[in-house]
């Protein structure tokens, strides 16, 4: 019989199947926010975590910088604002 690590906050939790998938029934008092978790197995554990949103400033920050290849291009600044132009 394998022997279990107890937690200060730790409960048994039910599993059932929902169609060919194993599916964990989480108490309510360890429920996740949001709709998708990240699931991962560390020797005979699994450790499910929450996928947090990125926010804008955490997009902003993948972000690689421009290269020269990526610069905008040089532009004809002598062509007359488009106000001035008499259709």
């Amino acid at each position: 019989m394998p022997e279990f690590r107890h937690y200060e906050h730790s409960r048994e939790a039910k599993l059932f199947r929902n169609n060919k998938s194993q599916a964990v029934r989480i108490p309510a008092d360890f429920e996740l926010p949001g709709d998708r978790v990240m699931i991962h197995r560390d020797g005979d554990r699994l450790i499910i975590e929450p996928v947090r949103r990125k926010n804008l400033l955490d997009v902003l920050a993948e972000l690689k910088p421009l290269g020269p290849e990526d610069q905008f291009p040089d532009i004809d600044d002598t062509l007359p604002p488009a106000t001035e132009i008499d259709l």
